[in-house]
């Protein structure tokens, strides 16, 4: 069985783990259970400037004029800085929004809920629960049969299409798209 490929610096710090195949025998808790965030300076050279101002500074991207608000081809969504599995195509609908949507998260243990109250009223935002990341907001408007709406930015993604699966080491929710 193969071990779970983690790439080091010498101080510890994770350098590269959502783009580089892990393991094809990996696992979500193998991962991430041992995830250690980057520092600000490496995030700031591996993430665009935008991926960083959404995930890290919880930023809002344009609705409309992001990467994923229009993807149609089955696969998952990653966390872009951690890999962590977060929602699947299959749960994702067209809210209208021009933001990636979703009623229900793929693995709901990686995502981490809090109070915002940066606008007039209290929202509910979302994160994932390894690398922290701002992904967007949980609203109880969507449709069944859960009644939410997972507003995510894309930039805070990283899609992996089905047929990359195996490839990238998220083999189990291949099962999701047969």
């Amino acid at each position: 069985m193969k071990k779970p490929l983690i790439l080091l610096a010498a101080i510890s710090s994770v350098i590269v783990i959502s783009s580089t195949v892990i393991s094809a025998d990996r696992t979500p808790s193998e991962s991430t259970s041992n995830y250690i965030k980057p520092t600000d300076a490496e995030l700031k050279k591996r993430l665009t400037p935008l991926q960083y101002s959404v995930t890290q500074e919880e930023d809002t991207e344009r609705p409309f004029d992001n990467e994923y608000w229009d993807e149609k081809r089955d696969g998952i969504y990653v966390d872009v800085v951690s890999g962590e599995p977060l929602f699947s195509s299959s749960h994702k609908y067209k809210s209208g929004t021009g933001w990636p949507s979703f009623y229900q998260a793929l693995e709901s243990s990686n995502i981490t809920e809090k109070t915002d109250y940066v606008l007039i009223y209290p929202r509910t935002e979302v994160r994932s629960k390894y690398a922290d990341s701002h992904l967007g907001h949980v609203f109880k408007d969507g449709p069944a049969p859960s009644g939410l709406r997972y507003c995510i930015n894309s930039a805070s993604l990283r899609f992996i299409p089905k047929e990359d699966l195996a490839k990238e080491g998220y083999e189990e929710y291949a099962e999701l798209f047969d």
